[in-house]
């Protein structure tokens, strides 16, 4: 009768260094990573009382909808540069009816786009 050694216990490999080099890689990705642009937009608050020259230029914001001085308009930039005597003249812009930050940020950027420099948000 022949006897065998006893069987060797098997070792079960260690996680400890799978899981080190996860979190290695996690901390790498999260700060390589960009997960946004942040911009700024100027904007001057309309507190500061001034002189205003030419004809009323106000902007109102909707969800659906832009107006310039109470009429609804297709494209705000063809309809406010009749009204514009210089590109430095105040544009008053405000949200009504629900409008989120976002709608009126559109639309400063398209003026500002345009070549608008001076766009006066008010409440």
């Amino acid at each position: 009768m022949q006897l065998l050694p006893p069987a060797r216990p098997r070792r079960k490999p260690s996680l400890t260094p799978m899981i080190d080099v996860v979190f290695l890689l996690l901390v790498f990705f999260m700060l390589a990573s960009r997960f946004g642009v942040d911009e700024v937009l100027p904007l001057p608050l309309a507190s500061g009382g001034g002189s205003y020259t030419g004809p009323p230029r106000l902007i109102d914001v909707t969800p659906g909808r832009v107006l310039l001085n109470g009429a609804e308009v297709g494209s705000i930039v063809s309809a406010v540069t009749p009204l514009m005597e210089a590109p430095t003249d105040p544009l008053i812009l405000r949200g009504k009816d629900g409008a989120t930050l976002q709608h009126l940020v559109d639309i400063a950027a398209k003026l500002r786009a345009a070549g608008f420099t001076s766009i006066v948000l008010v409440e």
